[in-house]
C-alpha cells in the first residue's frame, strides 16, 4: 500500500481522539543551530480537517488493526474497515517531513493492539525514541499509551513524550465490561497511578535540581545541567459520551475522581459517533454535540472555578442543554445572589455568570483603588448584560427575578 493511502486511512482513524493540547510541555528550541523544531510549552497552532475537527498535530494511528473487539470502536477486530499499518520509519519520516513543511507542531501517536500490548507499545515508543535521539526532534510528542503494556515500557515512553494519555474509555466499570469486555478498568487505573508516580518524582527532582547552585566553569557562562524530565505536560484521558446510558452527574463524578487520584491535566469528552454494522447494544443516534460542550464547560468549572461535581449536576441528573452550567447553577441557587462586587471574596465572584478568572482578578485589583460602579465593568471588559442581573455595585442593584435560562442557544455566549 502506498504511503499516501496509509496516511489517509490512519489519519482518518485517529480523528476520534480529542486530545491535542500541548500546554505545560517543557520549552525547547533549535536556535542553537542543532536539532529540529521547537516547543514553547504554552500551546501549539491549530488547523482544521475537512470534517471540521480542530487539530494541532500529525494525528495518526500506527495501525488500525486491533485484537480487541470494543463494540463502540470502528477499528474493532470484527469491523470490516480497510486496514493499514505504518512502519516505525514511515511515521518518523512523515513527522519530520510535515514539520519541515510547517504543517504541524508535533506528533500525536496512537495504535490498535497488534500481536500483544507489549509489542505495540514497543513500536510506539520506538517512534518517539528515534525522533528524539536520532533526529534531535524538539517538537511536541503526545503518545497514547496502552495500559496492559509492561510498566517498563510506560516508563520509557515518558522519557521521550511531552504528554502521555491512557483512555478511561467509558465513565463506569459496568459500561466498560459491557461494551469493551477485553479491557480491564483496574489495569487502566494502575497504569495511570504508575504514570503519576513517575511524573511526581520527575517534578520533585527538577525542583531539587533547580535549588542547587549553578556550576561556573572558567571562561564560560554559568550553566546548570539539564534537569530530569518525564512527560512534563502530564497525563490526560478521554471518555466516550453517549455510548451508554450514563448520566452527566456520573460522568462528572468520575472525572473529579480521576483529577484527584491521578493529577490529570485534562479529561477529554468525545461524543459517541455511530459506526457501520454497530452492535444492538449501541444507540442508533449520536448524542447532541452541545452535550459534549456542556460537559467541557462543567469540567472547566471544577478545575478553575471551585465547583464540585455534585453542585453542577444533581445525582442522576443531566446538564441543561439550553443554559451553560454556571448559569443553571445560579438559577438553582438564587439565595447566593446578588453578589456585592465590592466586598465578596474571590471564590464567590467566580460563581457569578459572565465572570471569568481574568475578569475576577481585574475586578479585585480595581476595587482596591475605589468602589466599583456599573461603568467600571465596561472599562474592565466585563459583559454587563450577563453580569448585572446577578451583582450589586455602588450605583446598581438588580430588579426583579433572575433572567431566564431558556434563551436560544445561538444567543448564549461561551461561559468563559
Amino acid at each position: 500500500m502506498e504511503l499516501k493511502t496509509k496516511l489517509a486511512l490512519l489519519a482518518d482513524a485517529a480523528k476520534y481522539d480529542a486530545s491535542c493540547a500541548s500546554s505545560g510541555g517543557r520549552a525547547r528550541d533549535s536556535v542553537d543551530g542543532t536539532g529540529l523544531g521547537s516547543n514553547d510549552g504554552t500551546g501549539i497552532c491549530h488547523s482544521f480537517t475537512p470534517d471540521g475537527r480542530c487539530v494541532s498535530l500529525l494525528k495518526v494511528l500506527l495501525t488500525n488493526y486491533c485484537q480487541f473487539d470494543c463494540l463502540y470502536c470502528v477499528n474493532r477486530a470484527s469491523s470490516n474497515v480497510q486496514r493499514a499499518r505504518f512502519t516505525v520509519d514511515e511515521v518518523v519520516h512523515l513527522t519530520l517531513d510535515f514539520y519541515r513543511r510547517n504543517c504541524i507542531e508535533g506528533l500525536f501517536l496512537s495504535s490498535g493492539i497488534i500481536r500483544s500490548p507489549d509489542y505495540t507499545m514497543e513500536q510506539v515508543v520506538e517512534v518517539a525514541r528515534r525522533l528524539r535521539e536520532e533526529h534531535d526532534f524538539r517538537g511536541y510528542i503526545h503518545l497514547k499509551t496502552i495500559p496492559e503494556a509492561a510498566p517498563e515500557l510506560l516508563a520509557r515512553a515518558g522519557l521521550y513524550a511531552d504528554r502521555l494519555s491512557i483512555n478511561i474509555e467509558l465513565p463506569t466499570v459496568s459500561s466498560l465490561q459491557s461494551l469493551a469486555p477485553e479491557k480491564d478498568a483496574a489495569a487502566i487505573k494502575r497504569s495511570m497511578a504508575r504514570l503519576r508516580v513517575h511524573i511526581d518524582d520527575a517534578r520533585q527532582a527538577r525542583q531539587d535540581h533547580e535549588a542547587r547552585p549553578i556550576t561556573v566553569f572558567r571562561g564560560a557562562r554559568p550553566k546548570r545541567a539539564e534537569a530530569p524530565n518525564f512527560a512534563a505536560a502530564g497525563q490526560s484521558t478521554q471518555m466516550i459520551v453517549g455510548a451508554d446510558a450514563t448520566d452527566d452527574a456520573t460522568i462528572l463524578a468520575t472525572s473529579a475522581q480521576l483529577y484527584a487520584a491521578y493529577d490529570l491535566k485534562r479529561v477529554y469528552y468525545s461524543a459517541f459517533s455511530p459506526i457501520p454494522h454497530a452492535a444492538s447494544a449501541l444507540p442508533l443516534k449520536a448524542p447532541p454535540l452541545v452535550r459534549e460542550h456542556r460537559l467541557y464547560q462543567a469540567d472547566w468549572l471544577m478545575r478553575h472555578y471551585g465547583f464540585e461535581a455534585r453542585e453542577i449536576a444533581p445525582p442522576g441528573g443531566m446538564l441543561s442543554l439550553e443554559a451553560d452550567p454556571k448559569l443553571a447553577w445560579a438559577h438553582a441557587n438564587p439565595q447566593s445572589f446578588p453578589v456585592d462586587l465590592n466586598r465578596a471574596p474571590r471564590e464567590l465572584l467566580l460563581r457569578v455568570p459572565g465572570l471569568g478568572v481574568k475578569a475576577v482578578d481585574r475586578l479585585i485589583a480595581a476595587r482596591r483603588i475605589r468602589r466599583l460602579r456599573a461603568d467600571d465593568l465596561k472599562r474592565l471588559h466585563v459583559p454587563t448584560h450577563k453580569v448585572l442581573p446577578f451583582v450589586e455595585l455602588a450605583d446598581h442593584k438588580p430588579r426583579g427575578s433572575l433572567p431566564t435560562v431558556h434563551e436560544p442557544l445561538r444567543e448564549q455566549g461561551v461561559l468563559f
